[in-house]
């Protein structure tokens, strides 16, 4: 009976750990960071045609800095309330009810 419940623990250990790897939020704010880099140093020299098009507003330099910021968010979020698991008590079907 104790390897069933060394077994199920070690389950609940991996499950755990996979539910905090695959949180939406480190996700996306990996994707924000990733592309706010590169269209900020895409909109740090830009051409005076694309200059021209859009006005004279550095628009990819703004629109990066604005990924940045929305991407860090999104980290800082996941650092500060990390995901919980949900203990075996919660469930709704216990079997030993």
């Amino acid at each position: 009976m104790s390897d069933l419940r060394k077994e199920v623990s070690e389950l609940e250990q991996k499950s755990a750990t996979a539910a905090r790897l695959f949180d939406i939020r480190r996700i996306i704010g990996g994707l924000f960071v990733v592309y706010g880099v590169i269209v900020t140093i895409a909109g740090i020299s830009p051409s005076d045609a694309d200059l021209k098009k859009a006005q004279g507003v550095h628009i990819n330099l703004w629109t990066g800095l604005a990924m940045l910021v929305l991407g860090l968010f999104f980290l800082i979020w996941l650092k500060l309330r990390p995901a919980q698991t949900p203990t075996p008590a919660d469930g709704p079907d216990r079997a030993d009810d």
